[in-house]
């Protein structure tokens, strides 16, 4: 039974058109939405990886520091001044050191004192990151850039 309010069903046909018209009207608005938030980049610049050490002269030969907030050691030497990160190469935990190298509290691994692997299911010994200095004469490592193991910067 059909009261006076209710309208005359609309075809098929005619809906199925209005779907249409509908469905790109909303992928039109979609689209020039994005191309609106193209120019704006959505990707955040990373920190820096570069830190400062200190003087050469805060380094005697013969002796090694770790920097605690950056998992960094740095070993210095007749040889120069060299930094060894202290993240193990396998999960990334944070190396200890032991009497004969380091060794990883999680997984076990082992590295020398200079950060060969000897054991363990880590893939590669510990990372050497570039020393450099600074315009001021301070000492700067690049925690970004990797250099052979066993390579000084000689101050």
């Amino acid at each position: 039974m059909s009261g006076r309010l209710d309208g005359d069903p609309i075809p098929r046909r005619d809906f199925l058109g209005l779907a249409g018209v509908w469905t790109t009207t909303i992928a039109l608005l979609g689209s020039l939405l994005g191309m609106i938030r193209l120019p704006k980049p959505s990707v955040l610049p990373e920190a820096s990886r570069r830190f400062r050490l200190g003087k050469p002269e805060d380094f005697p030969p013969g002796t090694s520091k770790v920097i605690s907030g950056q998992n960094v050691l740095v070993i210095s030497s007749g040889s120069g001044i060299a930094a060894m990160s202290l993240v193990c190469t396998h999960l990334g935990c944070i190396v200890a050191k032991t009497e004969g190298g380091f060794s990883c509290p999680c997984h076990g691994s082992f590295f020398d004192q200079d950060g060969q692997i000897k054991a363990g299911p880590a893939p590669r010994g510990l990372r050497w990151l570039e020393v450099t200095r600074a315009v001021d004469g301070r000492l700067v490592v690049n925690a970004g850039r990797e250099v052979d193991p066993g390579t000084y910067y000689s101050a």
